[in-house]
């Protein structure tokens, strides 16, 4: 019986899309399907996925729409009861699916789960770091103060989009906050507290033009808040003050452009006075710090240098925790 549908956007992305598609297929879970929404590529893509011999993978042309349209054309012909998204340069722990769909069928009511997902270079080498979100149940005040639901992570009700509708595409960029303030609107969340994603930090991808993203999150935080209660209008400046990291942060990824980063980190605390003292804010200050006192190069050998750090410890963690395990049994 098919029960998860897993859209694939995938543009250009011949790169990375064999090996995406392959952490699919080595589910654990295998009922199924896989659309491969080839959003106008002029690559191989069409000529690959010809070639795939699991019946399970379908490929789906169209004319160039975006991520927000190539999403929805997935969702349109999705036939399953439970859709996870994928994006064509990211990957899938083995148990993923499975881990996701035992939620949902355990819990009816939740409309959307996700999970932790850890951060990889090009080559799909672990960072060391991993994403932890905590997210759950009435989610709505806590996603629209700032967002720690990566898309890649997600499996989500197909009654939902009947809900709430589909991705908007008029945004260029974050349409999954704008859709998951949507949903958390009419359903709970439930979050799998382990990385079972990874996210692919690919220079010069689209997430990373800062004006695109500045745009559109000013779009999602006035549609979101011209509807909202008003007693919850407080909670805008907040998101605006999140925007301006998230945009801080993608001025030194992708230019290491630090000028531009305290431009937006500037604002970020005039939004919300109380940002400065947050994690977050700790860690962008360190990051652009370290880019005007060692200069592009030497900013990189420190993250080589801290991405193998952070391996370390990572490895560390896990050796020791199955030393637990082994111990309690």
């Amino acid at each position: 019986m098919l029960k998860v549908s897993v859209v694939i956007p995938a543009y250009n992305s011949m790169q990375y899309l064999p090996e995406t598609l392959e952490s699919v297929l080595n589910q654990t879970f295998t009922e199924f399907e896989v659309l491969i929404i080839n959003d106008g590529s002029s690559d191989n893509t069409v000529e690959w996925a010809s070639a795939i011999k699991d019946s399970r993978v379908k490929l789906i042309s169209q004319e160039n729409q975006g991520l927000p349209g190539a999403r929805n054309t997935g969702i349109y012909h999705a036939q399953a009861d439970y859709i996870a998204f994928l994006d064509a340069d990211d990957l899938w722990e083995p148990t993923k699916l499975a881990k996701q769909v035992s939620c949902l069928d355990k819990y009816p009511e939740v409309g959307l789960v996700h999970a932790w997902m850890a951060l990889v270079d090009v080559g799909g080498k672990s960072t060391g770091r991993v994403l932890k979100s905590n997210v759950e149940g009435c989610a709505w005040e806590q996603i629209v103060q700032w967002n720690t639901i990566a898309c890649p992570s997600v499996m989500v009700r197909r009654c939902c989009f009947d809900r709430v509708g589909v991705f908007d595409r008029c945004l260029r960029s974050v349409e999954d906050w704008d859709m998951w303030i949507r949903i958390a609107v009419e359903y709970p969340f439930a979050v799998i507290k382990e990385p079972l994603a990874y996210y692919r930090q690919v220079p010069n991808s689209m997430s990373k033009n800062c004006q695109v993203m500045e745009e559109a999150f000013h779009q999602v935080i006035e549609k979101t808040f011209q509807s909202a209660p008003s007693e919850t209008w407080y909670l805008k400046n907040r998101s605006y003050s999140y925007a301006n990291l998230c945009l801080a942060w993608k001025a030194l990824q992708s230019s290491n452009n630090y000028k531009l980063a305290i431009h937006y980190r500037s604002l970020a605390v005039a939004h919300n006075s109380q940002t400065r003292y947050s994690r977050e804010y700790i860690r962008l200050s360190l990051a652009i710090a370290a880019l005007q006192l060692f200069g592009f190069d030497g900013y990189s050998k420190l993250l080589k240098l801290t991405y193998a750090l952070r391996r370390r410890i990572s490895n560390v963690t896990r050796d020791a925790k199955i030393v637990e395990d082994t111990h309690s049994v």
